[in-house]
């Protein structure tokens, strides 16, 4: 069997300037190639952290995109994972993120460790994980 992994997933976003800026600057994706007028689309553009990509691209011309539902069928979030996460949720904390807390906590246990999310400005859940204790 050949080596498999996951290579990136696609994100559309109404609010691409917007996303752009938060997977770049905040959850610091590097940008590999933006195209603009993309198969009918304003942008399509790739980002990549470690050897992960985004696809992050708008709806085709004149589309509004409908708003993100975490209940519905298929990728719910994806999470990224990282050294230490009560450091990261700092740095996130002064960046302004809209974290999703439970039982008004944003770091909180969750067998085999702790863990935290957010929403990204075009609704994609993003979960951070640790495997320290809490």
């Amino acid at each position: 069997m050949t080596k498999k992994y996951v290579h990136h997933i696609c994100i559309q976003t109404n609010t691409y300037a917007e996303s752009l800026h938060f997977y770049t600057e905040v959850l610091g994706f590097e940008l590999v190639q933006e195209s603009p007028n993309f198969h009918n689309r304003h942008f399509n553009t790739w980002l990549k952290l470690g050897d992960f990509y985004i696809e992050l691209q708008t709806g085709k011309y004149n589309e509004d995109l409908d708003h993100y539902n975490p209940n519905a069928h298929g990728i719910v979030h994806f999470c990224l994972w990282v050294d230490n996460l009560r450091q990261e949720v700092e740095r996130l904390k002064a960046m302004n993120v809209n974290f999703i807390c439970k039982n008004d906590e944003i770091i909180y246990k969750v067998e085999n460790g702790q863990l935290c999310k957010l929403t990204a400005p075009e609704g994609t859940i993003i979960e951070f994980r640790d495997n320290k204790g809490v």
